[in-house]
């Protein structure tokens, strides 16, 4: 891993490959590992530069002076400057789709592509906020995970079968959570407060003209695939593929089928 720092704090970052620069986002309460499988596959004809969400992997905390997911686009657009990279694609999952809607729309002239997995660009739905925000205080309050919130949050993020069909990627997630204490676990939620407080970015969403995949897991329930049906049909030309027997982390769950779709693409759009 290298390491760039902003404010007196460091993000962790991979840096694999060679050639076009693909900018790989996780999902919240995961790590650039989690990109493993794809990052195996793509770094051999592309760069990818994979960041580690502040206050998640090896990152610090988030700087003072980022306080949005549009602030994250402008820590992750210092980082690709430090690198001298000027053209690039974000591929990302859960909220590292929603900060490259940012990015897309921060510097558009410089973004070749767009995927955007798992993810919604929109306001959270009012319920899921409320609950979210509900989550994010009693774990603040605590500091911990506690046990029962490991059974309610690890399975929002698979396909209803992953128990039986992926359990050792389940028990992982879940001792992860059950990992969480103290300082980090408070400052992962001062980083859910950003994701589930975002803005609308569907008020810019005619702004996003560069080509775009949308990709989810057809049992993705946090995120659903009706969520990713109205970001294709608001952004013009896009692509639109569901990820089957996939939830959240549908990379993980589907690597070969997700695998395959991001080549086809890349090939397509990237010369």
């Amino acid at each position: 891993m290298s390491t760039f720092t902003i404010d007196n704090k460091t993000m962790h970052f991979l840096d694999k490959g060679e050639g076009p620069v693909l900018v790989l986002g996780h999902s919240y309460l995961w790590d650039s590992a989690m990109w493993a499988p794809q990052v195996d596959a793509l770094s051999q004809h592309y760069r990818c530069i994979v960041p580690d969400l502040w206050s998640h992997g090896q990152s610090d905390s988030a700087p003072e002076k980022t306080r949005s997911l549009r602030d994250y686009a402008d820590d992750v657009l210092a980082l690709l400057d430090h690198l001298n990279i000027d053209k690039f694609s974000v591929i990302g999952l859960s909220v590292g789709g929603m900060w490259g809607a940012e990015l897309a729309l921060k510097a558009p002239a410089r973004m070749q592509s767009l995927v955007l997995m798992d993810t919604f660009i929109g306001y959270e739905p009012e319920v899921s906020h409320a609950k979210y925000f509900a989550m994010l205080d009693t774990i603040a309050e605590l500091q911990v995970v506690p046990a029962p919130m490991v059974d309610v949050i690890a399975p929002m993020f698979f396909a209803r079968n992953a128990e039986e069909n992926n359990p050792e990627l389940v028990a992982q997630f879940r001792s992860h959570l059950a990992s969480m204490q103290g300082p980090q676990a408070l400052e992962i939620t001062r980083i859910g407060r950003m994701i589930f407080g975002r803005r609308d970015t569907f008020e810019d969403v005619e702004k996003l003209t560069l080509p775009t995949l949308v990709m989810v897991g057809a049992e993705d329930s946090p995120r659903p695939p009706l969520e990713a049906q109205l970001m294709h049909d608001a952004i013009d030309g896009s692509k639109y593929v569901i990820i089957p027997a996939a939830g959240h982390i549908s990379n993980l769950e589907q690597p070969e089928f997700v695998t395959k779709q991001l080549v086809e693409f890349l090939a397509e759009v990237i010369a």
